[in-house]
């Protein structure tokens, strides 16, 4: 059992209060990801699941038990970092297995343990190297081998592809996930990287300010965010905002947007006339006019990709729009673009930033 659980959990240096009053559950087997902005508290809460940072206030349970003033050494967690922090002087086989000969187990076993996690990592040529004659990404399998032989309860990783290149992290990516598969064992992973977040997670938690803004799968916050932060935050590039103000109308709820527009949300949703916002992922727009929702923008700054052009628009009231088209669109910084909006695949957001209305374009 790998199950985590934290209640009212709080940290504070000094004065300052960066977790507050976290309560959050991941199940036996989940691969949760935490995401959030720099200095949300990301790190800090998977250090006070390994027990690296003293909880100020709340408990930690781990497989039922609870481990709130439990050493690092006792919880039944491997940490890997973001830095791969092996010893030079010492082969793939003694940095793999450091651990487990600093805590005395039989040679037998220890050999066992090496020859099992090199295996999964596909490190068994390796391991008579040092570390300087491998490559990032073998050296970063090695980290990982050496939380593997612990068999621990919860796996963490704090960033650990960041110092990859691309392609070695699409990689790592997979090779990560396959392992998840393979042992079934829970992993709490740190990231600022959405890629990652959308591919690898069973669970994401989207942290701000030392609280949980929302948590679920990854599909559930892409296309039900909570509220505007949330919605803000998962996707690249991210959701659209454009003010507007709501007219109840028969049926559906009417939004005059600020920059010149008008949609007709459906369903109708029971709120009073006033300042709305209304969310549009970039991949919803449609280049072109349609008999609703069209809008018009001048293009500032086009990315063209090849499978995709990305195009980023000023609009009459001031408000940036950014689209995603065909790789074969073309415009160039000045030119109007006319494009369309399909009132279903619209988000509504309250004045105070809580969703009232998502969109759904399998109706």
């Amino acid at each position: 059992m790998g199950s985590v659980r934290l209640q009212a959990v709080s940290k504070h240096f000094g004065i300052a209060e960066v977790i507050k009053d976290l309560d959050l559950e991941i199940g036996d087997g989940e691969f949760c990801v935490f995401v959030g902005p720099s200095g949300c508290g990301k790190s800090t809460l998977l250090r006070m699941i390994a027990g690296l940072e003293d909880i100020t206030s709340g408990r930690l349970e781990i497989a039922g038990r609870d481990m709130t003033g439990v050493g690092p050494a006792e919880r039944g967690t491997a940490m890997v970092f973001q830095s791969y922090a092996l010893y030079p002087h010492m082969t793939v086989a003694q940095n793999i297995n450091f651990g487990l000969r600093m805590t005395g187990h039989p040679a037998d076993e220890i050999a066992r343990r090496t020859a099992r996690a090199a295996g999964m990592l596909q490190l068994d040529a390796l391991l008579d190297r040092k570390p300087s004659q491998l490559s990032g990404g073998q050296r970063q399998r090695v980290a990982i081998g050496r939380a593997i032989v612990r068999d621990p309860a919860v796996f963490l990783f704090d960033e650990p592809l960041s110092n990859l290149d691309a392609s070695l992290r699409v990689q790592m990516r997979a090779e990560i996930s396959g392992l998840h598969r393979e042992i079934g064992t829970t992993m709490i992973y740190v990231t600022h990287d959405q890629v990652e977040a959308m591919t690898m997670a069973d669970k994401i938690v989207v942290l701000n300010r030392g609280r949980v803004e929302q948590a679920g799968s990854p599909l559930a916050l892409y296309h039900r965010p909570a509220n505007r932060f949330v919605a803000g935050f998962i996707g690249s590039p991210s959701m659209n905002f454009l003010p507007g103000n709501a007219l109840p109308a028969d049926g559906s709820t009417r939004v005059e947007l600020a920059c010149g527009g008008r949609l007709d949300c459906a369903p109708a949703i029971a709120m009073a006339e006033g300042p709305i916002t209304i969310g549009i992922r970039p991949e919803h727009a449609r280049i072109g006019r349609a008999e609703s929702g069209t809008l018009r923008g001048t293009l500032n700054h086009a990315e063209f990709l090849g499978s995709e052009s990305v195009l980023y628009l000023s609009l009459a009231d001031g408000s940036t729009f950014c689209l995603k088209a065909d790789g074969l669109a073309r415009a160039a910084p000045g030119d109007t673009v006319e494009f369309h909006v399909p009132a279903k695949a619209c988000h509504l957001f309250s004045p105070e930033g809580v969703a009232l209305l998502h969109g759904d374009l399998t109706q």
